[in-house]
């Protein structure tokens, strides 16, 4: 029927201190008095899958398609068509929506605004999944790696700059990568395993890491899906990047606000990108990883890595990132002490992402 978002104030009026919204509200004021204004893209992949007989959810995937499969072996189509016209409704624009790679596996990508727009837009269109899977009789699961052999659900946020209207992704001189974004670009690079703990914000998440196409280096390169940060193939206002690490179980406020925040620190610090990375890292033999950086391995890493980060510290306030730090850590210690992990993520997890 509706929709309602607000700014959580304190009584005195005073924003406060654990609000998302308001801190990406303070990153985009940044990026403003720069001159630049980031547009955000989203696409979420997520599983359907079928209710058991007392109405929970079951791990059987609704169907057994793989990507772009069609009508009979893709059986969520008019479910995605469903979402779509859904989110139409409500003044969310739908590119595209597909099926994905895994069985019962689906993705819907919607147009690119700005960030706080597109963060409200994420998490509209999760419940609007969610809701129109359980008129259909079935369960709609965002978390990272439901099936421990399949491939899991990301989150590719792709995002460009624009200066008084106009994408500076591309100079218009040569072509080429403009300096400002190659800088934009080396900032993220740069503080990208600080905050892999709010991009891939539960233990499951680093289950889908380095596999069936999710990255595990920290690199970049133009058209190639390997890699951490791509340059898809594009013109005119679609000239953007692609960040491919993050996942579907993210906060999209804290989230963006942090990879925004490292791109416009590149941009002020005149970080140089490094060269990219033009090899297939899904394949790629030692020669050509050995000295690339990786992302975190698990839950424990990422959360040390952020605790011990002055950036996500200056980002998210040392309160903030205090109460944060303190759920993952319990988190991380009930993951290592579980004796059967397939038992925990389904518990822990599935039911509730």
């Amino acid at each position: 029927v509706m929709r309602f978002y607000c700014d959580i104030k304190n009584p005195d009026g005073s924003t406060f201190l654990f609000s998302g919204r308001s801190l990406l509200k303070e990153v985009m004021a940044r990026a403003d008095k720069m001159g630049y204004v980031c547009k955000v893209g989203a696409e979420c992949e997520f599983y359907l899958f079928k209710l058991g007989e007392d109405g929970e959810p079951a791990c059987i995937p609704f169907d057994k398609g793989c990507y772009l499969d069609i009508a009979p072996l893709d059986k969520g189509e008019n479910i995605r068509r469903e979402i779509c016209l859904t989110l139409s409704d409500m003044g969310i624009n739908p590119e595209t929506s597909h099926h994905e790679q895994g069985p019962g596996q689906n993705e819907v990508s919607f147009k690119y605004s700005n960030a706080l727009e597109s963060a409200d837009n994420l998490q509209t269109f999760k419940m609007v999944v969610k809701a129109i899977a359980q008129r259909n009789g079935l369960f709609a699961s965002f978390m990272p790696k439901p099936i421990p052999d399949a491939p899991g659900s990301g989150l590719h946020i792709n995002l460009s700059l624009s200066q008084n209207g106009r994408n500076i992704f591309r100079s218009a001189d040569s072509g080429e990568q403009s300096e400002i974004a190659n800088r934009f670009l080396a900032g993220i690079l740069s503080k990208i395993e600080e905050i892999t703990l709010f991009l891939n914000p539960t233990a499951n998440s680093y289950e889908r890491l380095g596999r069936f196409e999710a990255p595990k280096y920290v690199s970049w390169s133009r058209h190639n899906r390997s890699q951490l940060i791509r340059i898809p193939q594009a013109s005119g206002e679609k000239v953007r990047m692609e960040l491919r690490s993050p996942d579907s179980s993210v906060n999209p406020y804290l989230a963006f606000a942090l990879i925004i925040s490292a791109g416009l620190d590149g941009i002020e610090n005149n970080m140089q990108l490094p060269p990219p990375v033009d090899a297939d890292l899904f394949t790629a033999d030692e020669t050509i990883t050995k000295d690339l950086r990786r992302l975190p391995d698990n839950l424990s890493d990422a959360v040390k890595l952020a605790e011990n980060s002055e950036f996500v510290k200056r980002v998210v306030g040392e309160d903030l990132l205090k109460r944060y730090l303190a759920v993952k850590k319990v988190e991380a210690e009930e993951t290592k002490t579980a004796l059967d992990k397939a038992a925990f993520n389904k518990t822990q997890y599935f039911p509730y992402l």
